[in-house]
């Protein structure tokens, strides 16, 4: 089993059903055709160079994707996780989030939430 979480890249007036309805059309195949935010590069290449997403490291045991390479596209960046991921990984992509100004989907019930260092 494995768990989805999904940061994006949203203006600061954008609500939960703003993210929730974005991703839905990423769902669909339609991906924004602009430069990447430098905000989710930013969060891809922190996060990745702890743990990889792509190479041997990405499917060595112990790492946290469950399926890999993440989905990176413009605005936001999916993960899918491995059911036994350590709490630090969720750590990890909670305070970049935070420090990034990104907000948070979680797939699994559809919540929306800022992580909680938020630079807003």
């Amino acid at each position: 089993m494995s768990f989805d979480l999904v940061v994006w890249a949203m203006d600061n007036a954008d609500r939960p059903d703003d993210v929730r309805a974005a991703n839905a059309r990423c769902a669909r195949g339609e991906h924004a055709q602009r430069p990447a935010d430098p905000r989710v590069v930013a969060f891809y290449n922190s996060l990745t160079s702890t743990y990889p997403d792509r190479g041997p490291r990405a499917t060595l045991t112990g790492s946290p994707w469950a399926a890999a390479p993440l989905h990176a596209a413009a605005d936001h960046i999916t993960m899918r996780l491995d059911e036994n991921c350590p709490d630090a990984v969720l750590e990890t992509i909670e305070r970049l989030a935070g420090e990034l100004n990104l907000d948070l989907l979680d797939l699994q019930d559809g919540t929306v939430y800022p992580p909680p260092v938020r630079a807003r």
